[in-house]
């Protein structure tokens, strides 16, 4: 990796630690919150790429393993994935190549309806197949009840899954030769 990609790693890990400052939203009736850190993970992996996007995040999560306060609430530590949200974090890495992957793939040039889809599949897929069946374990739900409770996070992440691909045409054009 050239000194560059690292810059862009860390940049990227660094920025969803910092969305971790802002207040987590509770969802009635499930103990994980809604916060902004899936924008990181969309930005990462739509901006840098699968490889270096997925690395970012992976910095990211390794440090709440451990045990920098990164998380919302300043949560960190290898107790956090045992715990209700620990599949929602452990699968930032994986959405966030995913989302580089596919963009790699099916979104070389500004495209802004596939860039939503792309951050949709991932951001929400990925995260959601991950997560929801981890929340289900650790908080003692049916499977459905996870689900139906993980609903409530569907609007919001639509919405940062537009916000990340409308951040991305900006990059594009203020940045025509970033490499992914």
């Amino acid at each position: 990796m050239k000194t560059l990609d690292l810059v862009y790693v860390g940049l990227f890990a660094a920025l969803t630690a910092v969305l971790g400052l802002l207040p987590p939203v509770p969802v009635p009736g499930l103990p994980v919150p809604i916060t902004a850190q899936t924008l990181g993970v969309m930005l990462a992996g739509s901006i840098l790429g699968g490889k270096r996007g997925g690395l970012a995040l992976l910095v990211f999560v390794v440090l709440v393993a451990i045990g920098l306060p990164v998380l919302p609430g300043g949560r960190g530590g290898l107790g956090v994935f045992l715990g209700p949200s620990g599949g929602f974090v452990a699968a930032f890495p994986v959405a966030a190549a995913v989302i580089g992957w596919l963009m790699e793939r099916f979104c070389r040039r500004p495209h802004l309806p596939k860039a939503i889809a792309i951050n949709i599949i991932g951001g929400l897929g990925v995260v959601y197949a991950i997560g929801v069946p981890w929340l289900a374990v650790a908080a003692k739900l049916s499977l459905v009840q996870a689900l139906a409770g993980s609903a409530a996070f569907i609007p919001g992440d639509v919405v940062k899954a537009v916000l990340a691909s409308v951040t991305l045409q900006a990059v594009w054009r203020a940045m025509p030769d970033l490499k992914r």
